[in-house]
C-alpha cells in the first residue's frame, strides 16, 4: 500500500455527549463512559506495547473479528483509488495469501478481509467486482488499493489514481463460483471490529518512539505497529491512538483527531 504518511478537540468542550459518548474510545469502547478531561489526559499506569520486533503483524482473518448477519447494514463509501504491483508481487497479503499483481484483488483498510466489494470508476462507469486481501492504502482520503489487474481492468492503471465509489457486498455465499466469482453473498456486520487511529508513519523506529512518546501524554491506548509499504516494498513503523470495537464511534473520533491538528489521520482495523 502505499507509504507517505503522517499525520483535534472540536466542540468537546461544549458537548457532553462528547465527553460520555467519544471519550470511552480512548480507553475502551466497551467500558462505561468516564469523566475525562477535555486535554484526553493518558492514565500513567496505561500500558504502552511497542513490538520488539519488526515484521508484518497480520490483521485478524474477518471470522475472528466478524460474525454474518442475516441483516446487515451495507457499507458504501467514495474516495480515490490507487494500485500496487511489482514492488510487492510475491508477497504474502494481510491474510497470508500470495500477492499477484496479474489476479483481481485488493487491499483495503478496514473492511474484513474476505469481503467482495464493488467498485466503480466514477469517471469512467467500469465496475468490477473483487475481494479484498489485504490492507490499506495507509493514505489519507484514499479507500481502497487495487491490484495492478484490478486497475487496468477499472481504467485506474494509466493516471494511477481515480475517483471511485465502493460497496460491499459480503463473504462468499456458497462454494460455487461463476467467472471465478460466487453466485452469491452472505452480509457481514462491518462495523464491529478493532480500529484504531493511525496518526504517523516512520521509516526509523526512533522516530516513531519519539512522536509516540509524545502522543502517549495526552491520548489513551497511543501504540507502535511496523508494517511494509507495497510501493517500494519498505518498513515503516505507524503510530495510532485510541482503540474501539465500533466503526460509526471510531468515525467520529477520527474527525476529533482531525480537528487538533492531524489532518492526515484515518482510521485503520487492526
Amino acid at each position: 500500500m502505499n507509504s507517505s504518511i503522517k499525520t483535534g478537540v472540536c466542540v468537546l468542550y461544549r458537548s457532553i455527549f462528547l465527553l460520555t459518548v467519544l471519550f470511552p474510545f480512548l480507553c475502551n469502547c466497551s467500558s462505561k463512559a468516564q469523566k475525562l478531561s477535555p486535554d484526553f489526559i493518558h492514565s500513567p499506569t496505561a500500558s504502552k506495547p511497542i513490538p520488539k520486533s519488526p515484521g508484518v503483524r497480520p490483521y485478524r482473518v474477518m471470522g475472528k473479528w466478524y460474525r454474518p448477519l442475516s441483516n446487515a447494514k451495507g457499507f458504501s463509501q467514495n474516495g480515490i483509488a490507487s494500485w500496487y504491483g511489482e514492488d510487492f508481487h510475491g508477497k504474502k497479503t494481510s491474510n497470508g495469501e500470495v500477492f499477484d499483481m496479474n489476479k483481481i484483488s485488493a487491499a483495503h483498510k478496514i473492511l474484513p478481509l474476505g469481503t467482495y466489494v464493488k467498485v466503480r470508476n466514477t469517471k469512467n462507469n467500469k465496475e468490477i467486482i473483487l475481494r479484498i486481501n489485504d490492507r490499506g492504502p495507509f493514505v489519507a482520503g484514499r479507500v481502497i488499493d487495487l491490484s495492478k489487474a484490478a486497475a487496468r481492468k477499472l481504467g485506474v492503471y494509466d493516471p494511477g489514481t481515480a475517483p471511485v465509489e465502493v460497496v460491499a457486498l459480503g463473504i462468499a455465499g456458497d462454494s460455487k463460483a461463476q467467472n471465478g466469482l460466487p453466485q452469491s453473498f452472505v452480509p457481514v456486520n462491518y462495523y464491529k471490529g478493532n480500529f484504531t487511529i493511525q496518526v504517523g508513519a516512520f521509516s526509523e523506529l526512533e522516530n516513531a518512539k519519539r512522536f509516540w512518546r509524545k502522543l502517549d501524554r495526552s491520548y489513551k491506548h497511543s501504540h507502535i505497529t511496523p508494517y511494509y509499504t507495497h510501493r517500494g516494498g519498505g518498513l515503516l513503523y505507524r503510530v495510532a491512538i485510541g482503540k474501539c470495537s465500533d466503526l460509526e464511534l471510531a468515525g467520529k473520533y477520527e474527525d476529533i483527531v482531525r480537528k487538533r491538528g492531524f489532518k492526515d489521520a484515518f482510521m485503520v482495523a487492526e
